[in-house]
């Protein structure tokens, strides 16, 4: 069962979660490490385009406007890089793209209208690699991440907070990365279990209300969430094996309470529930030259009142992958469609219901070139 480890490769089997991790939502990349496994020296670089079909209608109150195609498409680009330092000890660096958002809604809704975010997050993370014997290896590093980020609430949703907008201003900070692992690989089997720290952000902040700055520059803390990856594959029979993971992100963690907004609305800008992300998959080698895969990820839906800049919970998707090997080049192509759970975007406190999103999706295609040398 070594081969079809070697042709499918421990970062292949997830190449693709760039066009599947929380479409739609702000948790993009997975936070993958796979090619702290590969074997001997390897650059990879990935690239994946999400295309969300995100809408909605305001609740009869407001008239039933529709909000149009609230979620922009957007990219995921990453880098990786691994090299062995000796029969022990490897080294990975990773440059990916963690969290973003970008939402809209149109003129249209009464309620939303005019309501925009944007935000994105780019992280540089260095790891080893020690292999401790019997299977056992332990890995860790430094993540370090840049974020920042806009927000513009419009609407009748929001009441006096009608045409508030902040901007956060870039900021990075450090974070830290543990893990441990199993392989056996006469039986293609490997376990690992990867710890990424949260990373706090001290942003500069600019409020204004329509405008009109309503309060002096201010520091607002914002956490991006801590998260567990539990990766697995194991070989099942000549040429196949089965893999996936569990991802546990504690978004409860992640608050954005800007001072004046807070102060004004009792309440912060945006609140989410933790998720936990489940995938299971099964991948075959065909011949020498080419092999596949097919995943489902699942995650369980949670409060249906949620924010308007983050408008579903939950998902159900599927993903299809080839994967192409010729002599030290890899090539990983896929493609997902990933159902968006159904919620109601809130405002006020206590939270109430605005608007309505129901039979939402996302559809999304990526490609990741390895060349080992």
């Amino acid at each position: 069962m070594k081969k079809i480890t070697s042709i499918l490769g421990a970062s292949a089997l997830t190449a693709i979660a760039a066009t599947s991790a929380s479409a739609g939502g702000i948790d993009r990349s997975g936070q993958g490490i796979g090619i702290l496994f590969e074997q001997g020296r390897m650059i990879e670089l990935s690239f994946g385009h999400v295309s969300p079909s995100v809408s909605g209608n305001d609740l009869a109150m407001f008239g039933g406007g529709a909000s149009g195609d609230v979620v922009d498409d957007f990219t995921q680009l990453s880098l990786g890089y691994k090299y062995d330092i000796n029969d022990s000890l490897s080294f990975a660096l990773i440059i990916d793209q963690p969290f973003g958002a970008e939402v809209s809604y149109a003129p249209s809704s009464v309620a939303l209208g005019g309501t925009a975010a944007d935000a994105d997050a780019t992280a540089v993370t260095g790891l080893l690699r020690y292999k401790m014997g019997n299977g056992f290896s332990v890995h860790g590093g430094v993540r370090y991440q840049k974020s920042k980020a806009n927000v513009d609430l419009r609407g009748a949703a929001y009441g006096p907070l009608n045409g508030y907008s902040v901007d956060l201003e870039a900021d990075a900070g450090i974070g830290y990365v543990v893990g441990v692992a199993y392989e056996r690989p006469d039986i293609a089997l490997r376990v690992a279990l990867t710890y990424h720290s949260a990373v706090k952000h001290k942003f500069n902040t600019l409020e204004t209300l329509n405008g009109a700055p309503i309060g002096p520059m201010s520091i607002t803390n914002v956490k991006t969430p801590q998260s567990v990856n539990l990766d697995f594959q194991t070989g099942i029979a000549a040429d196949t094996l089965i893999f996936g993971q569990i991802r546990w992100a504690d978004w409860s963690e992640f608050r954005l309470d800007p001072a004046v907004f807070t102060g004004l609305a009792g309440d912060g800008l945006i609140s989410l529930d933790d998720t936990t992300t489940f995938t299971i998959g099964v991948g075959r080698r065909f011949n020498d030259n080419w092999s596949g895969a097919f995943s489902v990820s699942y995650e369980k839906k949670g409060n249906p009142l949620v924010s308007p800049l983050a408008p579903t919970t939950g998902r159900l998707g599927a993903t299809l992958a080839a994967v192409y090997t010729n002599g030290n080049m890899k090539v990983t192509t896929g493609i997902n469609y990933t159902k968006l759970g159904d919620a109601n975007p809130e405002t006020g406190t206590p939270d109430t219901a605005r608007a309505e999103f129901r039979d939402n999706k996302a559809f999304g295609v990526g490609i990741k070139v390895g060349y080992r040398f």
